[in-house]
């Protein structure tokens, strides 16, 4: 699990402003968890997910003091791109980065929660079908649903997958479970209130990649 608990989002403030350097520096570390998923389908997701980053972090590095937070970021360029924005610029970027990241939360939440196929208990193709349909599907043509969908049925085992996030270690299941209810204490808000920040500005777009 040191794969999530070395890196953990810090706790939001009270008017739920999201610093884009303390988030950029957690979410850059969360790349390699697509690679414990075991198949390579992921390593666009993984892709996808870096690229952005390091365009909202390019961003933020043009004018730190300006794009301090999540939100300024989309006000500024708001201004600044006019009837191009949202298309374009860190928050595109993000846009596509929060989905990505909801996956996992996702993922995570189910197991967690305990849901599992009761014929095959150690598998959890449950769980990554239930993150990619609530956080990605919507958002792929046909084509790229059905790669995923093929990915998602040699999706790993449990015990595989909860070793992976502990580099290797093995650890009891219990704890990898606790572990997970650990980082998602801070992950969960922290994806909501940028959900929550695009829809309130009506940055949220539609389209199918």
């Amino acid at each position: 699990m040191a794969l999530l608990l070395d890196h953990q989002f810090k706790q939001l403030s009270a008017d739920k402003a999201i610093d884009t350097q303390a988030f950029l520096e957690t979410v850059s570390h969360l790349p390699p968890f697509f690679d414990c998923l075991g198949s390579a389908v992921f390593a666009p997701v993984k892709a996808d997910i870096s690229g952005n980053i390091s365009k909202i972090k390019s961003v933020y590095e043009s004018n730190p003091t300006k794009f301090k937070t999540l939100h300024s970021i989309l006000e500024g360029e708001k201004e600044m791109y006019g009837v191009e924005w949202p298309k374009i610029g860190a928050t595109l970027a993000l846009l596509w980065l929060k989905r990505g990241l909801k996956f996992i939360q996702m993922l995570l939440q189910s197991i967690a929660d305990g849901e599992r196929d009761e014929k095959n208990p150690n598998l959890i193709r449950v769980n990554a079908t239930k993150a990619y349909e609530m956080a990605l599907k919507k958002y792929h043509g046909f084509f790229v649903q059905t790669i995923f969908q093929t990915a998602l049925r040699f999706a790993p085992y449990k015990s595989d997958f909860l070793k992976s996030l502990s580099k290797g270690r093995e650890v009891k299941e219990e704890e990898c479970i606790e572990n997970i209810r650990q980082y998602l204490l801070n992950f969960t808000p922290t994806i909501d209130a940028i959900y929550e920040m695009y829809t309130k500005m009506n940055a949220e777009l539609d389209y199918k990649a």
